[in-house]
C-alpha cells in the first residue's frame, strides 16, 4: 500500500513539473513580474470603477496560433532598434484616418459632429505609459476580434519565415502586423475604439496568448476613432519622454497627411506686472504723500520675483509637408529649398533639384536634389550611402535605401514615394526585386537628366519634359556656371560613373569637364572639343600629368601647339582610369600625346614617310648606339616627330601604364614596388632630329668616339628626357655622380679626388707678465 503512495506522488509531481516547464511564463520571472505590475496601474481616464467592470464584462479569446508565434519572436527580441512601433502605430492611424476621409467623400454625414481628421501622442512618466489616438474610422467589436486576434495566417506566416532568412525586424509593417511591434515595448497594450456602427469596446492583451474583449464601461468617450494605451516595459521607459517621442515622430512620419499633435510641457517665465499709471485725471497730492507712496512701490518691486509657470498644450510637430505629392507647377523655389533643408538638415541651399512621377511598370513620386558642396563625401565614399528616403504611402520604410542609386551618385538627396512597392517579402528579396530595378534605372535616368540641364543652363535634350533649376543665361565654361560650381564639388562622382556604370557611359561622358590647352584656365566638354576641333584631326588628343603648371610645359605639347589643335589637360588622379574605361568619344579615338601610335593628319603621308625614312638612315649609328647603352631602362630607340623644341622625350607603349600613371601607383599606400615595376610600360627613347645636341652627338657616333664624356652626354640626355616626360629617377646616386663629372670637365678639373685636409697651424703660448705697482700700499 504503501508502495503505491509513494508512486502515485511521484507521478503527480512529474505531472506538475511538465505543467510548469511547458507553461509560457517559465524562465520569464521578469517578464511575469512586469505584466503584473502593468495590470495594476490604471490608465488616465479610467476609474477603479471602471477596471472593476471591465474584468466583470470581459470576454477572453485566444489567440491564433501564427499569431501566437509572431508574438513569441517580438516579445524574446533582442531587437535594438525598437522604435519602430511608434512609426506603424502612426502608419495605422493614417490609414484609418484614410479610409474615413474617403468614406466622407460619398457620406459626409460619417464625420459626425467631429470633423478634425488627427492624431494625438501623449504620455505619463508616471504611469509609464504612452497612449496615441486618431479620429479616423476606428473599430467595432468584430474588428477588434478580427484584425488583432486572428489576423490572416498568410502575414505572419510570411514573416515568421522572413525573421528566420535574417530579415530585419523593422520590416514588419510590410506584412501587414504592424500592429504586434508594440510588444517590442509593452507590456500590456490596450486598445479603445469607437466605430460608427457599434458601441466603444476594449481590447486588452498582455501577449500571454490570450486577450480580452469587453464594452467600454466609461461610454462613447472617443466620440469616433482609435486610443492605443501602452504600458511600458521597464527597458522601454525612455519612450515616455517628450523630446523622444518629438524625435521619433519628425523621424519616421513628418510627412504623414495628417497633423500628428504631441501634448508637450513648456515653461513661460512671467516678469512682475508693472503698476499702471494713475493717469492725468487725478489731481497730484502733497510731496510729502507722493515720497511715501514712490518708497512703498520700490519695496513692492523689490519683493516681486520673476514666475516659472509649467503649462502642458497640443502642439503640432510634423509640420513639413510631403511636397512630392503635389504638382510641381503649384510649389515654388522656395518652397523646394526650405524641403531641401528639412529633409537634409543643412543649412544651405540645394544647387539644383528634379520633382517628377514616374508611371508604368511601376508607379512613384520624387524630389532629389543636388547639394552644394561635397564636403567629406569622399573621405567616406566606399561607405557613403545615397541619403534617399524610401517612403510607403508616405510613410518612412528606410532613411538611406542604398539599392536606389549606385554608389557614384551618393550624394544625391531626395525622397521616393510608391504604392507598389511589394509588402510580403524579406528585405533581401526587397533588395532584388524587379520593382527596385525599375525604380532604380528610372531614378538614375532622372538623376543624368538634372544634371544636363544644369550643364545646358536649363535646356533639356531628354525624352521627358521635366521641371529641373531654371536657366542662368550665363556661359557654360564661366566659373560662376552653377554647373562648374557642381563640377569643381563632385566631378570625381561622374568620373567614377564612367568607370562603374557602362549602361550609361555615353550619357556621363557629356558630363565631362576638363580644362584644356586651348580654354584659357575654363573648363571644356566633349562636344566644345569636337565642335572646335580641325578639319584633319580624327582623334582627341590628352595629357596626363601631376598639375595644371607641369603638362603646360610639357615638351609632348611642343607641336600641338604649333598645329593650334586642342589637348585635354588630365590632373586629378582618377582621370587616367577614366579615360581608360571611356577610350573613345562618338566615334572619336582618345589619343595620349604621350604614348606611341600619334599621329598628326595635317601633313601628306607619304611625304612623311619618306622623311622619317630619311631621318632613320641619318640617325641609325646614334639610335643603335643609344639602344646598346640604355638596354636596362629603354626598349627602343626611334626618331621622332612629336617633338618641337626639346632634344628627346620618352614615351610609353600604347596600352601601357604612362609616367603619371606609374606616379600614383607608386604613391598608393598599400602598392608593392614589385608589382609597380613588373606594371611598368616599355619605355621608348624618341630623338628630335633637328635639335644640334642630337645632330652632334650623331656626329660623334658616326666618328667612333666613344670616351666616357660621350657617354656622360648620352646619359644626361635620358635622364633630362625621363624628367621632362614626368618620370622620376630611380638611380640617383649613378646620376649625381654622373653630374659631377659633367661638370668637372667643363671646369677642365682632372682628377676627382679629394685634396688633403687643410693644416691647422700650431698656437704660440704668450707669456703673460704681472704688472706691479707703481706704490706699495700698506
Amino acid at each position: 500500500m504503501r508502495f503505491w503512495k509513494i508512486l502515485l506522488l511521484i507521478i503527480a509531481y512529474t505531472i506538475c513539473l511538465s505543467i510548469y516547464y511547458s507553461s509560457p511564463v517559465y524562465g520569464n520571472e521578469e517578464a511575469v513580474s512586469a505584466s503584473a505590475d502593468a495590470s495594476t496601474v490604471i490608465p488616465e481616464g479610467f476609474t477603479a470603477d471602471d477596471e472593476l467592470k471591465l474584468t466583470e464584462n470581459k470576454e477572453t479569446f485566444q489567440f491564433q496560433a501564427e499569431v501566437n508565434r509572431l508574438m513569441d519572436i517580438i516579445i524574446n527580441s533582442l531587437y535594438k532598434n525598437k522604435e519602430v512601433f511608434l512609426r506603424e502605430l502612426i502608419s495605422n492611424a493614417s490609414d484609418a484616418l484614410d479610409k474615413l476621409r474617403f468614406l466622407s467623400l460619398s457620406s459626409p454625414e460619417v464625420l459626425g459632429d467631429n470633423k478634425d481628421l488627427e492624431i494625438k501622442i501623449s504620455f505619463n512618466k508616471d504611469l509609464k505609459t504612452l497612449t496615441i489616438r486618431d479620429t479616423g474610422i476606428g473599430m467595432t467589436k468584430s474588428d477588434l476580434l478580427n484584425n488583432l486576434g486572428t489576423v490572416a495566417k498568410s502575414g505572419t506566416t510570411n514573416f515568421a519565415e522572413a525573421l528566420s532568412e535574417g530579415a530585419d525586424l523593422s520590416l514588419i509593417g510590410q506584412f501587414g502586423v504592424g500592429f504586434y511591434s508594440v510588444y517590442l515595448v509593452a507590456d500590456k497594450v490596450r486598445v479603445a475604439s469607437k466605430n460608427n456602427d457599434d458601441d466603444q469596446y476594449i481590447w486588452e492583451s498582455t501577449a500571454d496568448s490570450s486577450f480580452v474583449i469587453a464594452k467600454d464601461p466609461r461610454g462613447n468617450t472617443l466620440g469616433r476613432g482609435t486610443e492605443i494605451t501602452i504600458f511600458l516595459k521597464e527597458d522601454a521607459e525612455d519612450f515616455a519622454s517628450q523630446q523622444k517621442l518629438e524625435e521619433l515622430v519628425q523621424k519616421h512620419s513628418e510627412f504623414i497627411t495628417f497633423p500628428i499633435y504631441l501634448y508637450k510641457k513648456s515653461t513661460e517665465v512671467l516678469d512682475p506686472e508693472d503698476e499702471a499709471d494713475e493717469g492725468d485725471e487725478e489731481e497730484e497730492e502733497s510731496s510729502e504723500s507722493d515720497l511715501e507712496v514712490a518708497e512703498e512701490e520700490e519695496e513692492e518691486e523689490k519683493s516681486k520675483e520673476k514666475k516659472h509657470v509649467e503649462s502642458w498644450d497640443w502642439s503640432r510637430v510634423n509640420n513639413n509637408v510631403a511636397i512630392w505629392s503635389r504638382d510641381k507647377e503649384e510649389i515654388t523655389d522656395e518652397e523646394y529649398k526650405a524641403f531641401y533643408k528639412a529633409i537634409s538638415k543643412e543649412p544651405n541651399d540645394a544647387l539644383t533639384w528634379i520633382h517628377f512621377k514616374a508611371e508604368g511598370e511601376v508607379d512613384f513620386k520624387s524630389i532629389l536634389f543636388v547639394p552644394d558642396i561635397a564636403g567629406t563625401l569622399y573621405d567616406e565614399y566606399n561607405t557613403k550611402k545615397a541619403a534617399i528616403r524610401l517612403y510607403v504611402r508616405k510613410v518612412l520604410i528606410q532613411d538611406d535605401f542604398e539599392d536606389l542609386l549606385p554608389r557614384y551618385l551618393n550624394f544625391i538627396r531626395g525622397v521616393v514615394d510608391s504604392d507598389d512597392l511589394p509588402l510580403n517579402v524579406s528585405r533581401e528579396t526587397l533588395q532584388q526585386h524587379k520593382v527596385l530595378k525599375v525604380m532604380a534605372k528610372k531614378l538614375v535616368r532622372k538623376v543624368l537628366e538634372m544634371l544636363r540641364k544644369l550643364a545646358n543652363n536649363g535646356k533639356d535634350d531628354s525624352e521627358d519634359d521635366e521641371d529641373a533649376s531654371e536657366s542662368t543665361g550665363l556661359d557654360p565654361s564661366d566659373p560662376d556656371h552653377p554647373y562648374i560650381k557642381f563640377w569643381n564639388q563632385f566631378s570625381k562622382s561622374i568620373k567614377m560613373g564612367i568607370i562603374e556604370d557602362a549602361a550609361n557611359r555615353s550619357k556621363l561622358a557629356k558630363l565631362l569637364r576638363f580644362k584644356s590647352l586651348n580654354s584659357d584656365d575654363k573648363y571644356t566638354s566633349f562636344e566644345e572639343y569636337v565642335k572646335n576641333m580641325k578639319d584633319w584631326q580624327k582623334e582627341i588628343y590628352y595629357i596626363a600629368g601631376e598639375s595644371i603648371d607641369v603638362v603646360k610645359k610639357s615638351p609632348f605639347l611642343e607641336v600641338a601647339k604649333r598645329k593650334g589643335v586642342d589637348v585635354f589637360f588630365l590632373t586629378d588622379a582618377i582621370d587616367e582610369y577614366t579615360f581608360q574605361h571611356l577610350s573613345d568619344y562618338d566615334g572619336l579615338k582618345l589619343q595620349s600625346l604621350t604614348k606611341e601610335g600619334l599621329k598628326f593628319n595635317d601633313e601628306d603621308e607619304d611625304t612623311i614617310k619618306k622623311r622619317m625614312k630619311l631621318y632613320k638612315e641619318n640617325f641609325k649609328p646614334l639610335t643603335k648606339y643609344l639602344k646598346d647603352l640604355f638596354s636596362d631602362k629603354i626598349s627602343k630607340v626611334v626618331v621622332s616627330q612629336r617633338v618641337e623644341n626639346s632634344p628627346a622625350v620618352v614615351v610609353t607603349s600604347q596600352y601601357g601604364h604612362t609616367a603619371n600613371m606609374e606616379r600614383i601607383m607608386k604613391a598608393q599606400t598599400l602598392s608593392s614596388q614589385e608589382n609597380v615595376k613588373a606594371m611598368s610600360a616599355s619605355k621608348t627613347l624618341e630623338i628630335n632630329p633637328r635639335h644640334p645636341i642630337i645632330i652632334e652627338l650623331n656626329n660623334l657616333i658616326n666618328a667612333n668616339v666613344d670616351t666616357q664624356d660621350v657617354k656622360d652626354l648620352a646619359h644626361l640626355i635620358l635622364d633630362a628626357a625621363l624628367q621632362t616626360s614626368g618620370f622620376t629617377q630611380e638611380d640617383t646616386h649613378t646620376y649625381s655622380e654622373r653630374v659631377y663629372r659633367i661638370i668637372a670637365n667643363n671646369l677642365n678639373i682632372k682628377s676627382l679626388d679629394l685634396a688633403n685636409e687643410i693644416e691647422v697651424p700650431e698656437e704660440e703660448e704668450e707669456e703673460i707678465e704681472l704688472e706691479k705697482p707703481e706704490h706699495d700700499e700698506f
